[in-house]
């Protein structure tokens, strides 16, 4: 499950309503959604799915010696 998230006094708060039960434990990564910006303006109106491709080539990328990081 991925949602979003806003981060204010100290806590996460979930933008939509999450099918967990009340003291649910669960595992979070938190991923900042602004970070691609970096790269290039170009890239600020990628979807998540596109956002995510671009991230996986990155890595790929990374991996034959390019210089790129997230």
């Amino acid at each position: 499950m991925i949602i979003k998230a806003v981060y204010e006094d100290n806590v996460l708060k979930p933008l939509e309503k999450l099918d967990l039960k009340e003291g649910e434990e669960v595992e979070i990564e938190i991923k900042k959604r602004r970070d691609i910006l970096k790269y290039a303006g170009i890239l600020k109106d990628l979807s998540e799915e596109e956002e995510k491709i671009f991230q996986e080539a990155v890595k790929r990328r990374n991996l034959f010696g390019g210089a790129l990081k997230l």
